[in-house]
């Protein structure tokens, strides 16, 4: 028996197939200008081979969960990466997730239930929108921004708003400042939005960071500095959202 978890994200759609104790599939695509056309895809992707009978339920999730027609059941992103994490690793009580176009913190209890959450919708500030944009400003790809930063101190970047921290970074190449310290600089900036994100909500015990973002080994080795703790990471990050749809949609709690 399978479940399968999609979570349409705004920028990358995530699927995951699960048969109860482990991922036997996993797909990321980019979610492009439909979000029903791609969640859609990935879902055939997911199930082909598989007989109707031996899927027990698909369940939805992200923002893009209300175009979902082949869902059973929708869940909240804030639920679903909860339960996704805790099924990787029951210990964290804590997750920073940085999307596309959104961050939130969320604290769970030993059951993986979430006690708490606060969420940053209202901007693209330090999301991988704020990144991709300013990277692309430096001439690199949003995935080389480490191989830009290491090893070189971050110069001050004080605007979060991603267009005005766009006009600050084109003036400081302007003055000829080193574009890996630019770069080092874009990436503290992010991980200072996000540890005073997380210290509006409430560190506790171990911590996981989820989403695309935490896969730059620079910007989680700031954010764990800077808040004194290690950071959990999953093997692939970007899929916490889908499994715990599918973990939740096994029956598993």
């Amino acid at each position: 028996m399978y479940s399968i978890g999609v979570d349409s994200g705004s920028v990358a759609t995530k699927g995951v197939l699960f048969d109860g104790e482990k991922i036997v599939k996993k797909i990321i695509v980019p979610t492009g200008w439909s979000p029903m056309t791609t969640a859609n895809e990935v879902y055939e992707k997911l199930k082909e081979g598989i007989p109707e009978e031996e899927i027990k339920k698909v369940v939805g999730t992200g923002y893009g969960r209300g175009v979902m027609d082949f869902a059973d059941k929708k869940v909240t992103e804030i639920t679903c990466h909860s339960k996704g994490i805790h099924f990787i690793n029951n210990d964290v009580r804590t997750i920073l997730d940085i999307g596309g176009q959104d961050s939130k913190v969320i604290n769970l209890d030993a059951d993986g239930n979430v006690v708490n959450f606060l969420m940053n919708d209202k901007c693209a500030a330090g999301t991988g929108r704020f990144l991709e944009v300013t990277s692309n400003i430096l001439g690199s790809d949003i995935t080389k921004i480490d191989e830009f930063a290491k090893g070189n101190n971050p110069v001050n970047i004080s605007s979060m708003c991603t267009v005005f921290a766009e006009s600050e970074i084109v003036s400081l190449l302007a003055q000829n400042v080193p574009t890996g310290e630019v770069a080092a600089g874009i990436l503290k900036s992010i991980a200072n939005k996000s540890t005073s994100m997380l210290s509006r909500g409430e560190i506790v015990d171990k911590v996981a960071f989820t989403g695309g973002l935490a896969k730059s080994s620079e910007l989680v080795r700031m954010i764990s500095e800077i808040i004194g703790k290690e950071i959990f990471l999953a093997e692939d990050t970007q899929i916490i959202g889908a499994l715990g749809a599918a973990v939740i949609g096994f029956g598993r709690r």
